[in-house]
This record gives C-alpha cells, sequence and structure tokens, in this order.
C-alpha cells in the first residue's frame, strides 16, 4: 500500500510538468482527484490492510491528496492568469483614441410628413380619427355601396384574414364608424396603414399609409371639395400649386374624382417621375354616396359631405424628391440619415 501511494504521487508530479493548457490541467484534476481518480480509489483498499497500519495509511492518502489539491489549485491559477493576459492584450482599448459619437434618433421621414399634412388639416378645421387594420368586410366593402362582383373584393388585392374579416385596403373603412358615433357636423381626417396584395415595385407596395378626409354637413358642395384640396396643397407646400380635376369613378362616392398637381420634379415640362405627362395623380375623391350615408344612419335628403383619399409615401415621394417608394420600408440608416 505504501509503494502504490508512494507510486501515484510520482505518477503526478511526472504529468503535472507536462500539462501545457487548461484542458490537460482539468484532465489531471479529474483523474486524481476525481469521484473515480486514483486519490479516491485508494480509500476502499485500507480494508485489505492490517489493522495497526490504517490509521497511518489514511494520513498518508490525506496528505496525498492535500498535494495534489493544491498543487491543483497552482496550476489552475497559472492558466488562469495566463489566459486573462491574453484577453488583455487581444482586447486591449487605446484611450488615446477619439470617443464615437453618440447619434440621436430622429422620427422617420414618413411619420414627420404625415405631421404636416395633419397639421394642415387642423388649420383647415379638421379634427383627427382611428380606425382598425383588421377590419369587416362590411365596414372596408359592402358598407361603402362596393358591389359582391368588384374587383377589389378578389383576394388577389385584398388580405383576408377569414372570409368576414381582412386587413384594411384603406382608410375608408372608418367612415361608417365614425358616422354611427357622430352628429354633422363631421370633419376628421383618418391617417393610417393600408395593406393590398400588389407587387413591390418603386411605386408601389403590400403595405402603404393614407390620409382619408371626411366633411359631412347640410349643404356641402362639390365646390366646397374643390375648394378644400385646392387650398391644402397650398398650405402643404407653402406655395400656390397647379391643380387639375379629372372624373372618376369610386363606388363610395358619387360623383368622383381624381386630382393632380403639376410635377414638382420637371415643373410640368415631362419626366420618368410623372411619366413625361407633367402631372402627378395625388388623390382621390368625391360627394358621399347616398347609400353610405344611409349606412351611416344619416339622411341623404338633409346631409351631404364629400369624402378624399391619398397615399402618403406618395406624397412623401413628392415633397422629399425620393424616387422609390421601397426606400421607407426597407429602413437603410444612409437613407433614413438624410431626413
Amino acid at each position: 500500500m505504501n509503494t502504490l501511494i508512494s507510486q501515484i504521487e510520482q505518477d503526478f508530479k511526472s504529468e503535472l510538468s507536462k500539462i501545457q493548457d487548461l484542458k490537460d490541467a482539468e484532465s489531471l484534476k479529474v483523474k486524481y482527484l476525481g469521484k473515480k481518480g486514483l486519490i479516491s480509489d485508494l480509500m476502499p483498499r485500507l480494508k485489505d490492510a492490517a489493522p495497526e497500519e490504517r490509521k497511518s495509511l489514511g494520513a498518508l492518502i490525506n496528505q496525498l491528496k492535500t498535494i495534489v489539491e493544491e498543487d491543483v489549485r497552482v496550476l489552475f491559477q497559472t492558466f488562469l492568469e495566463i489566459e486573462q493576459q491574453k484577453a488583455l492584450e487581444q482586447e486591449r482599448i487605446d484611450v488615446t483614441l477619439p470617443g464615437r459619437k453618440k447619434t440621436l434618433g430622429k422620427a422617420h421621414p414618413i411619420h414627420t410628413f404625415l405631421e404636416q399634412m395633419i397639421d394642415t388639416f387642423r388649420q383647415l378645421g379638421f379634427t383627427v380619427a382611428y380606425g382598425p387594420d383588421v377590419d369587416s368586410d362590411y365596414y372596408n366593402f359592402e358598407g361603402l355601396n362596393y358591389p359582391s362582383d368588384h374587383p377589389a373584393r378578389d383576394m388577389q388585392d385584398t388580405f383576408y384574414v377569414d372570409p368576414k374579416n381582412l386587413l384594411r385596403s384603406h382608410t375608408s373603412n372608418t367612415q361608417l364608424r365614425i358616422m354611427e358615433h357622430s352628429k354633422p357636423p363631421i370633419r376628421v381626417v383618418i391617417p393610417g396603414t393600408v395593406y393590398r396584395n400588389e407587387n413591390i415595385s418603386a411605386r408601389s407596395h403590400v403595405f402603404f399609409h393614407q390620409v382619408e378626409g371626411l366633411y359631412i354637413d347640410k349643404n356641402v358642395s362639390y365646390g366646397d371639395l374643390i375648394a378644400t384640396l385646392k387650398e391644402f396643397w397650398n398650405r402643404l407646400f407653402k406655395k400656390q400649386i397647379k391643380t387639375r380635376f379629372r372624373p372618376s369613378f369610386f363606388p363610395f362616392v358619387e360623383p368622383g374624382l381624381e386630382m393632380d398637381i403639376e410635377c414638382s420634379v420637371c415643373s410640368g415640362s415631362g419626366c420618368r417621375i410623372c411619366k413625361h405627362t407633367g402631372w402627378l395623380e395625388v388623390l382621390g375623391g368625391g360627394m358621399v354616396h347616398p347609400e353610405v350615408l344611409r349606412n351611416g344612419g344619416l339622411d341623404p335628403e338633409e346631409y351631404s359631405g364629400f369624402a378624399f383619399g391619398m397615399g402618403i409615401e406618395r406624397m412623401a415621394m413628392l415633397f422629399y424628391g425620393v424616387t422609390d417608394i421601397r426606400a421607407f420600408a426597407e429602413n437603410d440608416i444612409r437613407f433614413l440619415k438624410k431626413f
């Protein structure tokens, strides 16, 4: 037994001198001090020794264990200090270098432009209302006088959550909700995100933002609509804007119109942005259809009104001179820094 203890101590010292890294040190520790290690294996052997020798042999085993534990502790401490020194060398900080400039976050250009539009409408007496992004087919289509076979109802254009609910395809979905819970005069603008199942390109996206306008009162006329839209654009761009109006069809207005403004890029001479027409389409609108007024709980014999809607990204493209609508959604910090 004495010979075995001495041999284990000699083998440990020999292996200890050959250790090169922490991995080897861990293996050495397990081999000699582990639950099934060589030193732990000595204790059960005491039962085979003579009774008078067991006390002295136990003391030798404990002495060996203490020596091995201390040598292993010193070994680990040495390698840890080496590893820490390497890390410090690799992660050394040059305190003479200038610090990194902290940049403050800013509002997204779409949000900034939307706030400008809303402020302009507030100057014209409009308040702000909001509607749900997920809505029923009734508020998005049926209640707005869309016939059941209208192309906009097809799955190719609209994201349906289930047969009766969808991601709204326009902010017009809020019109009936406002009529149901408000008494004329009603004068609101409704900003929000809309969703359409379209191909993503430089001029279209599957989600974008709109501002809907709605004005209902007694004796509201088509002339009121034209005057409101002209005044809005003049105030937004802070100059007189050349405009034109074209007849158009939308199920929820009658008569309907589309509004164009002179291309701000080429000043009407014709360019790629305006498709060489000199004009840019900015919104659609018209007089609220009598059937929509009835669906909103209002008597079309007593009240009339107008509604219009415009895409914020399209307007921001004109205002900022951006030629690709996708840039607003890509979160490219180089693009956003320009604003």
